[in-house]
């Protein structure tokens, strides 16, 4: 089954899906909204339709370590999301995902107005590469 790593965002939540042998990002995409059981369902919907065994919600700790109000909310969606898939939700430190996607955009050209739109799902993207480099060889 696949993996989906979830960038959650109150405007934007991006979204990146493993190919089947869990080892690439095989779709990376965005879901707008701002009510979060209307986006825990829409991810729902998108793991169902992907084939998605496995959800990861990247966690925004701080530079030290420590979780902040923005943790507390992501907790809560994970919550959210275990309810509406029925799917585990492993939560992975995301520190500096948004900032190195808008490095790799800004490096491949992008214009930073433009970045909006794509870098949760860039974030998201990252997330997914962190995680399925810590899953040990024999699982993929």
């Amino acid at each position: 089954m696949r993996i989906m790593a979830i960038d959650y965002g109150d405007a934007r939540t991006g979204i990146a899906v493993s190919d089947l042998m869990n080892t690439l990002t095989g779709d990376a995409f965005v879901i707008p909204g701002h009510n979060p059981e209307q986006v825990a369902q829409a991810v729902a919907q998108e793991a169902v339709a992907r084939g998605v065994g496995t959800l990861v919600l990247g966690l925004p700790k701080n530079m030290d370590g420590t979780l902040g109000p923005r943790a507390e909310k992501c907790r809560d969606f994970a919550a959210l999301l275990e309810s509406a898939s029925g799917l585990p939700v492993i939560l992975w430190d995301e520190r500096r995902t948004t900032v190195d996607a808008h490095r790799i955009l800004s490096a491949n050209g992008k214009r930073t107005v433009r970045h909006r739109k794509t870098v949760d799902a860039v974030a998201a993207s990252l997330i997914l590469e962190g995680y399925l480099a810590s899953l040990p060889s024999s699982l993929m």
